[in-house]
């Protein structure tokens, strides 16, 4: 009996915090769901990539996988942690010109045109919804802390993973946002955090629009999205183009290597700056995750100048050691005769100024 009224409270508390927990994110408004329904990528109630991307494994490689992980990489992070490069208050108003900040992962702050934009900004401390359970951030302390921030023009997301779309830094950040962009379905998550729908903008791919004095485009990527349990594929995933007068970028997000970059160079390019994704891959999911030979080539593709490699040195989310990615990322970037920056998290780079940091850090 004893063990009975255990199992029942486990089921229950499982089923409480699947069904109500806020991290988990929100459900999708109707308008949220009629724009859905008109995209020509949703089709039998999910979104899909423009070529298939297989990415189920068998239980026999599910099971070594996870036994992988749970034994661990003892080079999987680094033996002391990253000290990041601290940022005063003030910084990004110091100057006009067109600069670009690391905050590890996929997190950047970036200053175009006199705005300041926030790119896929997990600040937290674990891409989990339970943080006290999920991998930690390698650097003790972020570059700046949430509070000490601008007032940020736009908040700018790439889809909806952990470790892109985080709850605590939403409910810090959201006060002072004056516009989050973010791809279909991703809005009711942010709803649910309590940001105001009227400042929330939600766009499928290759929509293009203005923002105050911006030409801004969501273009295609190859991944998949979800929160929870049986949100799988329900928002979209995307990459995103950010072009003013002077400055011409493009972010990557999380994607497989696939044709789409060439479609998006042809379009858009070329790029004075990528941002492109490089870290948490496997064989076993190349698919969704880009090896870095095949980010070097993509950054090729969208015709980029200067490339600095993202998705790494913040979380461990995979097999490979911790340098392993920017490590082949350069030596790519060497043989295809190609710019490649490598700065330190916390370190602000000129967009188009003729230095940028190269410089092994890691090491």
């Amino acid at each position: 009996m004893i063990f009975l009224i255990i199992g029942a409270v486990i089921i229950i508390v499982v089923y409480l915090v699947l069904n109500f927990s806020p991290a988990l994110g929100g459900k999708k408004s109707p308008a949220s769901l009629q724009r859905i329904k008109e995209s020509k990528n949703f089709s039998n109630g999910k979104f899909n990539n423009q070529i298939p991307t297989p990415m189920d494994m068998n239980v026999k490689e599910s099971f070594k996988v996870m036994t992988q992980m749970i034994k661990g990489n003892p080079l999987s992070r680094p033996k002391s942690g990253i000290i990041a490069i601290s940022l005063e208050p003030q910084f990004a108003r110091e100057n006009e010109v067109s600069q670009i900040t690391w905050f590890g992962h996929s997190a950047f702050l970036l200053k175009v045109s006199g705005l300041i934009l926030l790119l896929d900004p997990m600040l937290g401390n674990s891409p989990s919804p339970f943080p006290f359970l999920g991998p930690k951030r390698y650097s003790r302390k972020l570059p700046i802390e949430i509070a000490e921030l601008p007032e940020i023009d736009a908040v700018i997301f790439s889809h909806d993973h952990y470790d892109h779309l985080d709850y605590g830094s939403i409910l810090k950040l959201k006060n002072k946002v004056k516009q989050f962009i973010v791809p279909l379905g991703v809005a009711s998550h942010l709803e649910r955090w309590g940001v105001d729908p009227q400042i929330i903008q939600e766009h499928d791919w290759w929509d293009e629009f203005t923002f105050r004095g911006l030409t801004l485009a969501s273009t295609p990527a190859r991944h998949f999205s979800g929160r929870g349990l049986g949100g799988r594929d329900t928002s979209l995933w995307c990459s995103w183009v950010i072009l003013s007068e002077q400055t011409r970028i493009f972010f990557s997000g999380d994607s497989g290597y696939g044709p789409h970059f060439k479609e998006i160079g042809e379009k858009y390019g070329p790029f004075d700056l990528t941002l492109m994704e490089c870290g948490q891959y496997n064989e076993k999911w190349a698919g969704i995750h880009m090896m870095p030979e095949e980010t070097v080539q993509a950054h090729l593709d969208v015709k980029g100048k200067l490339m600095i490699p993202i998705h790494w040195a913040a979380f461990t989310l995979s097999l490979h050691s911790w340098t392993e990615p920017i490590e082949r990322a350069v030596k790519a970037a060497k043989q295809l005769n190609t710019a490649i920056a490598t700065p330190r998290i916390g370190e602000t780079i000129t967009i188009g100024a003729d230095e940028y940091p190269s410089s092994a850090w890691w090491k």
